[in-house]
């Protein structure tokens, strides 16, 4: 029976919302699998391929926070569909992109349409729901959302095994067309009060965030390929600090902040993002890895590389239930701690892959990195959101998608970097790119981050479970 307080049509609003989301994070990691093919059809190197990931995430961290606010004041409905449009239209240009810089910029304004609806999705889904029913909706949110990231890559390697690389955005402009259909019918209307007091945007505060994140993220993914020890590359990263650290001081005391920072003031909710952060570090990581060790070392089709990547998606969406249920009987705390442990032996067991691993050792490890997650993300999801006072939902909602999203683009950079640094050791000399004939180079490199990897996951275990003892202690209350 449907409650009284929840519009009639609440299902087939929180399908598009959930939809939109969904084709959001795919995009975010369709395109590693095909990386390889790109970047022979582009003529560019590994390094410089990356930008195609990293532009899309990079413009979502600078600009979310900014279209949060801008959907508090002028509605979320309203932000949600400019974005959907601006998203479509970004997708059908980079599927007919023939040059690699007009391809990320193309990416630049797919990404800005993408962090329109998922900086609104849970304000959305919160007026939705307003009482009964709200934790279930956000849950199935934060399913998609996981699902979508970690779907990119097998679902980019089956498209490119039978098609083009192009058609990994083609395929979403009709199914993204048919969603923004219904959310012209059943996304909610908002009305704002005309004797409502007038809110402003803080300008200042985004041009600090937008121009701090975008030069941090660009001169990280600069020194892949040039090295930390350019004069440029130095001067850019100490002026993106100056200026992300002008931000939060100007943040402190604004009136209208853009980032509400009382919100971390709540350990509970601070230590849980710690853990979301690392968790995502380690998720980008390994999907934009493995499938350059599978196409390029174990020469394997991208059809079967993408079935190989599939795996890990789909036991997630198979465990997250049973784990969900079970956390509902023994904590969320002794899961988190378990998931991340989980993680790190599947790590354990990446660093060990050689060049001639079997197909079938590999999908073991992916099921068990697929068990450590399915552990691991909704439980700390739903303590996440536990964490916001209720009045908070929103932003609260709106900080969780810009660590989700800044913890991808960081898992890219430090993988990366690391990488080029072990196979250079391995080589001889500076390697930013997969040297052909040189498998054994590669996989070293691989190997070292894979430990790199599991020691964050170790950590976030022990940071978990000091939370855990915290809040059995009473004191990590607020």
């Amino acid at each position: 029976m449907q409650s009284k307080n929840i519009p009639r049509h609440a299902g087939m609003t929180l399908f598009v919302v959930v939809a939109m989301s969904f084709l959001a994070t795919l995009d975010s990691s369709i395109v590693n699998i095909a990386l390889p093919v790109m970047a022979d059809s582009l003529h560019v190197t590994l390094s410089s391929i990356e930008w195609v990931v990293a532009s899309y995430v990079m413009i979502i961290c600078a600009t979310l926070l900014f279209l949060g606010r801008l959907g508090d004041i002028t509605g979320k409905t309203n932000v949600f569909r400019f974005g959907t449009i601006l998203f479509l239209t970004g997708t059908l240009f980079c599927g007919f992109c023939r040059s690699f810089v007009l391809l990320v910029f193309c990416r630049f304004i797919q990404g800005l349409g993408a962090a329109a609806y998922m900086a609104n999705n849970q304000g959305i889904i919160t007026q939705l729901y307003p009482g009964k029913g709200r934790g279930k909706a956000l849950g199935i949110l934060a399913a998609a959302v996981a699902l979508g990231t970690m779907s990119g890559a097998p679902v980019g390697g089956l498209i490119v095994s039978f098609m083009k690389w192009n058609y990994i955005f083609f395929v979403n402009v009709p199914i993204g067309a048919v969603v923004f259909l219904l959310g012209l019918k059943y996304l909610p209307a908002e009305s704002l009060r005309k004797d409502s007091p007038k809110q402003h945007i803080d300008t200042a505060g985004f041009i600090f965030q937008f121009l701090g994140t975008i030069l941090l993220f660009a001169v990280l993914i600069e020194a892949l390929q040039t090295g930390f020890g350019s004069l440029l590359i130095i001067f850019t990263l100490c002026i993106s600090f100056v200026l992300l650290i002008l931000f939060i001081l100007y943040e402190l005391h604004c009136k209208e902040a853009l980032l509400d920072l009382s919100l971390f003031s709540n350990r509970l909710y601070s230590v849980s993002l710690i853990c979301a952060f690392i968790s995502y570090i380690c998720i980008a990581a390994y999907t934009i890895i493995l499938p350059f060790y599978f196409e390029d070392t174990l020469r394997l089709s991208p059809s079967v590389s993408g079935l190989l990547m599939m795996t890990a998606p789909l036991f997630i969406a198979c465990l997250s239930p049973v784990c969900g249920a079970l956390s509902d009987k023994t904590g969320s705390e002794l899961l988190t701690v378990a998931g991340l442990l989980v993680m790190a032996a599947a790590f354990f067991s990446m660093s060990l892959f050689s060049t001639g691993t079997s197909f079938v050792n590999c999908a073991a490890v992916l099921i068990l990195m697929a068990a450590g997650q399915a552990l691991f993300q909704p439980t700390n999801n739903s303590l996440i959101m536990s964490a916001c006072p209720k009045t908070k939902l929103g932003i609260g909602g709106s900080v969780n998608s810009f660590v989700r999203n800044l913890g991808q683009y960081t898992g890219i950079v430090l993988s990366t970097t690391f990488l080029y640094a072990f196979m250079s050791r391995k080589a001889g000399y500076r390697v930013v790119d997969y040297i052909k004939g040189r498998d054994d180079v590669f996989v070293y490199g691989m190997g070292r981050v894979c430990l790199i990897l599991m020691i964050f996951c170790i950590f976030g275990a022990v940071i978990t479970v000091f939370r855990a003892v915290r809040i059995r202690a009473g004191k990590l209350n607020q």
